[in-house]
């Protein structure tokens, strides 16, 4: 029973992420693309999808994965997420400098724009904190307040900038899967709040319970 339960979860997984991706490829308006273009809508995809992973890993609810293997994936992952928005950002960049330059300076007309740009340096902001845990004297606290703040602010600008773009992706598709990412992470930042509550109340002493 527990391998047919993570079967179905991964097969979930994989279907909420490829699907979008699949619709994205058979869209006809590929077709008036430029081929740097298609690869930076793509990476904009991907980028979505690696969202909806991350908070499975850190918060364990993908079988089979251990908790020391999670952290480390989700580091990677989170890697990953960096390189995939460079492209997205870079290919838009190749193909219309002058909407880019409007984006990033939050000038741009389509309302699409500024949630992209937050959640990009909400993205980019969560790897330097990362790399740079250290030397910045970030504890544990302030590391999972600063992340968890951050990734709230990821989640919802990439969801918003993706439900607003009229674009390759199928409509329904991407709901769906703008809607598990919401959900993933709301459920993990529940649940470690909860456990972390339980794991306080254990320490305590008896006496002041």
């Amino acid at each position: 029973m527990n391998r047919v339960r993570a079967t179905l979860i991964w097969m979930a997984l994989a279907t909420a992420i490829g699907v979008p991706i699949i619709a994205a490829a058979m869209s006809p308006l590929l077709k008036w693309r430029d081929p740097v273009y298609i690869v930076a809508g793509f990476a904009g995809i991907v980028a979505l999808g690696l969202v909806l992973v991350q908070p499975l890993l850190i918060g364990g609810y993908l079988p089979g994965v251990s908790a020391w293997r999670a952290r480390r994936t989700h580091r990677w992952i989170g890697g990953t997420l960096v390189v995939a928005v460079l492209i997205h950002v870079a290919g838009l960049w190749y193909t219309s400098p002058p909407d880019m330059i409007d984006a990033l300076t939050f000038t741009s007309p389509t309302p699409f724009s500024p949630w992209g740009v937050v959640a990009m340096w909400a993205i980019f902001a969560v790897a330097l904190l990362a790399a740079f845990r250290r030397r910045l004297g970030l504890g544990p606290r302030r590391w999972r307040i600063a992340h968890m703040l951050l990734a709230v602010v990821i989640v919802m600008g990439s969801v918003v900038h993706g439900m607003l773009i009229e674009g390759t992706m199928e409509t329904m598709s991407k709901a769906a899967l703008c809607a598990l990412v919401v959900a993933a992470a709301a459920t993990v930042m529940v649940d470690l709040r909860v456990w972390r509550k339980r794991a306080r109340w254990r320490v305590q002493d008896p006496a002041q319970r």
